[in-house]
């Protein structure tokens, strides 16, 4: 697109063409005569400059070296350039094949990969990288640029023939945004209405997610107020960040979450300084909806008679990932007939969870795992009539309701931390607060 004053001169060279030879003759000494009578062909400029000339002062890029010694910096060369070629590295690309189709030279690129470790690492580009180039006048490299990461380039410049890299930072910015929402029919289309991305409701379901069940529990009428962050790269819009504060009001309970940085990295807590996470998940899948509840006297649809329903059956499509409800180690990993493939975790606190169908498991007895690791994937095998997880959650011996059962707590945030915790707390609290406030105004007017 033409700039302002490429837009003037495109006009003015249109204006010209219906200007006859003799005219503009006349019209260029009638301008010489004016400018002598002002004092000459070198006037002192005016002070007042027409309204679409601007004076831009162009701070030259400064650049890191990224070879060994000291990290200098110096001015890049202004110079007439071409433009940038962008492109995003596709399937089974490598940069040779990328410098071969741009018509650069195959030993310029050995050159630039043997400059350091940040250029001998682009011998393994992966698709979606993204590289720009600018050409010199004879069709050659004179500068390339290769994506790091969000807050830096790799660049390569050729001077005098020769390659030098360097790395450029790029100005990332953050601003809080605050927004809000009421539930209809579900927290995705809440969250679009309140003009959240899909990962950022996904954020703020999983924070809640050891408190609210969000396929069973949400009714209409919840509503959530959220602070969180947008992210800025080099003054334009890049991604949604983190959730810096939130709360959830759901069936009238209402629950808060601070994002806090301790010892174990950034977490969620509730404002009294407990831990949001709990030590087990709440329902082990991402689930379409359960088939059946824990009922002691369920009759039982396949062997035609009453037995007890010791778990919950969970339906989900076949291959959906089941995940280790807490931390523990694989105590059974195995098949039978009326199990099919199945998992038993032993956790503390006489905690056992077990998971019966599975279409595959991907661990074995006497592994160690983790909350959320993949422990198998639904499907039908054993004792089913369809693709489901049936779960249990057993405590000292005893089946528990999994949807019921009192999840045990993570350790809260010692005293020195809560202190400090609750100082940083404050202000989020306070903006929550005044933005439920706001909102419970407006609807009663």
């Amino acid at each position: 697109m033409d700039t302002f004053p490429n837009q003037m001169l495109h006009r003015l060279r249109h204006l010209h063409i219906g200007i006859s030879r003799s005219r503009a003759a006349l019209f260029a000494v009638t301008l010489i005569v004016f400018g002598v009578a002002l004092g000459g062909l070198n006037p002192t400029p005016s002070s007042t400059a027409p309204a679409f000339d601007r004076v831009v002062d162009l701070a030259l890029p400064t650049r890191t070296a990224t070879g060994a010694g000291d990290t200098t910096t110096a001015p890049l060369a202004a110079t007439d350039q071409s433009p940038w070629i962008s492109m995003k590295v596709k399937s089974g690309q490598t940069l040779d094949t990328i410098f071969r189709s741009q018509g650069f030279s195959v030993g310029t690129l050995h050159e630039i990969l043997a400059l350091n470790d940040e250029t001998r690492s682009l011998k393994t580009i992966r698709p979606g990288d993204e590289f720009a180039f600018r050409q010199a006048m004879d069709g050659s490299l004179e500068h390339m640029r290769y994506t790091l990461d969000d807050e830096r380039y790799l660049m390569v410049d050729m001077v005098a023939g020769a390659p030098s890299a360097w790395i450029q930072e790029r100005q990332i910015t953050t601003e809080m945004v605050e927004t809000e929402g009421s539930i209809d029919s579900s927290l995705f289309l809440a969250g679009k209405a309140a003009g959240l991305s899909d990962a950022m409701v996904m954020k703020l379901a999983n924070i809640f997610g050891w408190d609210i069940d969000f396929v069973l529990d949400i009714r209409s009428g919840d509503r959530f107020f959220l602070l969180y962050e947008k992210v800025y790269r080099d003054g334009e819009y890049l991604r949604d960040g983190d959730v810096l504060a939130a709360t959830f009001v759901n069936q009238g309970d209402r629950y808060q979450a601070i994002r806090y940085e301790a010892d174990n990295g950034p977490q969620y807590y509730a404002p009294d300084g407990r831990h949001m996470r709990k030590a087990f998940l709440r329902a082990p899948l991402n689930f379409s909806y359960i088939s059946s509840n824990f009922n002691p006297k369920r009759f039982h649809p396949i062997l035609k008679r009453f037995k007890a329903h010791n778990g919950i059956d969970y339906r989900a499509p076949t291959g959906t990932p089941v995940y280790a409800a807490g931390d523990g180690r694989v105590t059974e990993s195995a098949y039978s007939k009326f199990n099919g493939n199945y998992v038993f975790i032993q956790h503390a606190n006489s905690i056992v969870t077990k998971y019966l169908h599975f279409s595959k498991r991907t661990v074995k007895k006497g592994d160690r795992v983790r909350q959320g690791q993949v422990i198998g994937h639904v499907g039908a095998t054993g004792l089913a009539q369809a693709p489901h997880l049936h779960y249990e959650f057993v405590v000292n011996g005893k089946h528990r309701n999994p949807r019921t059962v009192s999840l045990p707590a993570v350790q809260p945030l010692e005293k020195e931390q809560l202190a400090a915790f609750q100082q940083h707390a404050a202000p989020f609290l306070t903006q929550l607060s005044r933005l439920e406030s706001a909102s419970l105004y407006a609807r009663s007017e």
